[in-house]
């Protein structure tokens, strides 16, 4: 695999199959609750004044100008810190990539988290969980900026870090090659919010590079606040789909890993998945089945690939398996099921 398609380290727990839950999210009640990054315990050592979204804002309109970020600077050292890029990069403010660029096209939703060429599938996977809860959702992409209103060029985003929220602010300049997003991006190409959330993110930790390998945990417990748990799927707990429902049900952020072989060549199970890569979990339940020779309930989770491509499970359950000829056409629709060649995916807990 080249350097782009490489997922590096996902989440896991001793080399073997992983599920990874975050429970109890920690939500911001007040203004005061958000340090601004560069602030004391915030993480992050200033290079020049503390970056006030609001202020720097006001400034940009009054003088008329579009904001460029100091501490995040559009060059090579803020994409790579290892290497020199394997091609030309161009920075480009959505403007300057489409004509209509809008922060949400219709909201926001799983299939906006499309994975570039940047190995981190691990932050993918909870970002497009973030998006299944609203609440969450708006308390790190804050609903007070746009490409309309007061647009300066500017925008902000909350994470969780050292016991508080940071506010991190970016400029709207990305990495593009020929005209394209290099890294995250959305299905629709007049949408931007994913594609500024990874760069506000990335400038957290000094790099695009440095996210190239992760923790999936790690990244749902910067969105919420809360505490993780990870459970080995080789000696789960016996009651572990009951703990994935009531998680499910508590709106808590689910994903779930491979840990890839060294011995084995093979990156991609007969069944499709992917190892070393690392999937959300976008639904947990109980699917009533009517077969000639049973009736009862199957527990099945709905899985989702951040590649957001045809590279799905093909085994029982997957698109058009012959399995789902057994479920009610009443249950399909309740449980939103659709054949789409766009990364999401139903599959036996069993599997």
């Amino acid at each position: 695999m080249s350097w782009g398609e490489d997922d590096g380290e996902t989440a896991h727990m001793n080399g073997k199959p992983a599920a990874q839950v975050v429970e109890e999210p920690c939500v911001v009640t007040k203004n005061t609750d958000v340090e601004a990054l560069g602030e004391r315990g915030s993480g992050f050592r200033k290079q020049t004044d503390i970056q006030d979204f609001y202020k720097i804002r006001d400034e940009c309109l009054a003088e008329g100008k579009l904001w460029e970020d100091p501490e995040f600077e559009a060059v090579d050292s803020s994409i790579f810190f290892s290497r020199s890029p394997p091609r030309p990069f161009e920075w480009k403010r959505p403007m300057e990539i489409v004509d209509n660029p809008r922060l949400f096209v219709e909201g926001a939703t799983r299939f906006d988290v499309q994975q570039g060429e940047l190995g981190d599938c691990w932050l993918l996977a909870a970002v497009a969980n973030l998006t299944l809860q609203p609440t969450l959702f708006h308390q790190v992409v804050p609903d007070d900026q746009s490409f309309v209103d007061k647009y300066a060029g500017i925008f902000h985003f909350r994470f969780w870090q050292y016991g508080r929220w940071v506010d991190v602010v970016v400029d709207d300049r990305l990495p593009t090659c020929y005209g394209k997003l290099v890294y995250l991006h959305s299905s629709q190409s007049n949408e931007f919010w994913s594609a500024l959330l990874e760069k506000a993110y990335a400038k957290l930790h000094g790099s695009y590079e440095a996210l190239k390998g992760g923790s999936t945990c790690e990244a749902m417990e910067d969105f919420t606040g809360g505490v993780s748990e990870m459970y080995d799927l080789e000696k789960p707990p016996s009651n572990l789909f009951q703990i994935l429902l009531k998680a499910f049900e508590r709106n808590s952020l689910m994903g779930c890993s491979i840990e890839p072989d060294p011995s084995v060549t093979e990156m991609q199970t007969a069944e499709g998945l992917v190892k070393g890569h690392a999937y959300s979990i976008t639904r947990v339940q109980y699917v009533d089945i009517n077969t000639p020779n049973t009736q009862g309930k199957i527990p099945l989770l709905r899985l989702r690939n951040p590649w957001g491509n045809e590279a799905e499970w093909t085994g029982a359950w997957s698109d058009k398996s012959p399995e789902w000829r057994f479920i009610p056409e009443s249950e399909k629709q309740e449980i939103g099921l659709v054949f789409e060649e766009d990364g999401e995916f139903w599959m036996s807990y069993r599997d």
